[in-house]
């Protein structure tokens, strides 16, 4: 059995590697954070990486249910007409995208 001493030495190597790796990206980060790609990323990235969830949901959705494609064409419409007649809230238009998708699946 290792000592005392030798259980907290390992706990604290543990430790501080730990915050030093959790602390590396944004070292290494912050010289980039005013390059315009890197802008452009953060600005960009968001809606592409939702667009490809969406996509890659609505493929899973109408392969897994083909019958089921026009309550998942109107819950988009209703989501992406709710989030802009909100003016962007994404809380509420998800919100009332899956209401809906809800009731269609339910009364179809």
């Amino acid at each position: 059995m290792p000592s005392t001493g030798y259980l907290i030495a390992g706990v604290a190597v543990a430790g501080v590697i730990t915050l030093a790796l959790r602390a590396l990206p944004f070292a290494a980060l912050k010289p980039l954070r005013k390059s315009k790609f890197v802008q452009a990323l953060g600005q960009w990235m968001p809606a592409g990486i939702l667009i490809i969830l969406a996509i890659v949901v609505f493929r899973d959705q109408i392969t897994a249910a083909p019958g089921r494609v026009f309550p998942v064409l109107i819950a988009t419409a209703v989501t992406v007409l709710v989030h802009l007649v909100t003016k962007r809230r994404a809380l509420i238009s998800i919100a009332a995208g899956t209401a809906c998708y809800v009731l269609l699946l339910n009364l179809l």
